[in-house]
């Protein structure tokens, strides 16, 4: 190739300039635009915003982070405009408002009195503000109790007090949960019952102290003292009620019985013909029928007899005489000085010159029927029967660690 002959240079021509609306200035006064007519109007605003944001990504040369920038420059002063403009509302009452206050504040009292709210007092919460709704009321609530509780599932509380303005059309009902007694005055201690000393006292008469103090017997818990009785359903110490006495109760003398307070009685039963008439000292401690107690056995002493001389329980017991004397013990062993015949027999031994002789004792035991008793109490002897206070038959037996227990036979 000829350099000579080389093609000229293209001709240089002037750069065209861009126009008006894709310059930076024009969209600088679109988003301008676009927060006063948020402050104007949300709706509007954020129309102009969405169209923004599209003539940022496409009109103007700008590199990307610019755009991304001027992106959420548009949002953000969408929110400010709209915040300001809503503040300006909210502080600037308009003139219809104006003109209602007035209007209201220059109405007579007859026509306040025209309609009044009726007294909700003692029905629940939630039907209270659907009445007062109903009316045209505003409605507020709060606790009526010192305790600020705050007041949530409307259903489940009872107004005590209502305060309603018929003028500005508005009612705020004082309330406490179902169940709690309302104060003397809003805001005032809950009246609660207080327990009162039925220990000592017959089933019956403890029921009338407590019906008297506003105590609910119906929720009263019933146990007994003793570890071979049954507690008593309130059916049954009703039936028997000047046989049951209290031993225990709880709560204790002068507390408060709220709507949480599990009240208990705890019951021992005797008449004339019971050994045993007096609460024990602890609860679930002792036996009301001794025979009862695994251990009332262990306790009482062998019956031992002798004859011929002298006897001892468990130890050794001589006697004797010589010369063709006898001589017997229990339980031990004797000793003769003279010649004879001696023969042992039953735990006794004798000895004489003649003919002597001795035998033991013998015992037998069986079991009795030991009236009512208490499922899984210890118990002795064994065979011996009973039944509960529900009347199922019961028997002693051994039970799994191998100790006599009252079990169903």
């Amino acid at each position: 190739m000829n350099p000579y002959n080389a093609p000229p240079p293209p001709r240089w021509t002037p750069h065209r300039p861009r126009p008006w609306w894709r310059t930076t200035p024009a969209m600088l006064g679109l988003l301008a635009l676009m927060a006063v007519l948020s402050a104007v109007s949300v709706g509007l605003g954020f129309l102009v915003m969405i169209a923004a944001v599209v003539a940022v990504w496409v009109l103007p040369p700008w590199r990307w982070y610019a755009r991304l920038g001027a992106t959420f420059g548009a949002f953000l002063l969408t929110v400010i405009a709209a915040g300001i403009g809503g503040q300006l509302d909210d502080s600037a009452p308009s003139t219809t408002e104006a003109g209602a206050k007035n209007a209201a504040a220059s109405a007579s009292p007859k026509a306040s009195k025209a309609a009044p709210l009726a007294d909700y007092t003692g029905k629940a919460l939630d039907e209270a503000e659907k009445g007062a709704r109903a009316a045209g009321y505003t409605v507020g609530r709060h606790d009526a109790s010192p305790e600020g509780r705050p007041v949530a599932g409307r259903s489940a509380w009872t107004v005590c007090f209502q305060k309603a303005d018929a003028a500005e059309k508005a009612v705020v009902f004082a309330a406490v949960e179902d169940e709690e007694p309302c104060p003397a005055k809003d805001g005032g201690a809950l009246p609660w019952p207080t327990m009162p000393d039925v220990v000592g006292d017959t089933y019956n008469t403890a029921l009338k102290a407590l019906n008297h103090a506003g105590i609910d017997t119906a929720d009263v818990t019933l146990d007994d003292v003793y570890l071979d009785v049954d507690a008593p359903t309130a059916k049954q110490a009703a039936a028997k009620g000047d046989e049951w006495r209290v031993c225990f109760q709880r709560p204790a003398e002068d507390s408060d019985v709220t709507s949480t307070t599990k009240v208990r009685l705890d019951l021992g039963r005797w008449t004339d013909a019971d050994t045993v008439q007096k609460c024990p000292s602890k609860k679930n401690t002792t036996y009301k029928i001794p025979a009862n107690d695994p251990d009332h056995h262990d306790k009482t002493p062998d019956a031992r007899a002798t004859t011929g001389g002298n006897s001892t329980n468990g130890g050794a017991g001589t006697g004797g005489s010589s010369g063709g004397g006898s001589t017997s013990s229990s339980g031990g062993s004797s000793s003769t000085s003279s010649g004879g015949s001696s023969s042992t027999n039953g735990g006794s031994s004798s000895s004489s010159g003649g003919n002597s002789s001795s035998s033991g004792g013998s015992s037998s035991s069986s079991g009795g029927s030991a009236g009512t008793v208490h499922p899984g109490s210890f118990c002795s002897p064994p065979g011996a029967t009973g039944v509960t206070a529900a009347g199922t038959p019961m028997v002693c037996g051994p039970g799994s660690d191998g100790r006599n227990r009252w079990h169903s036979s």
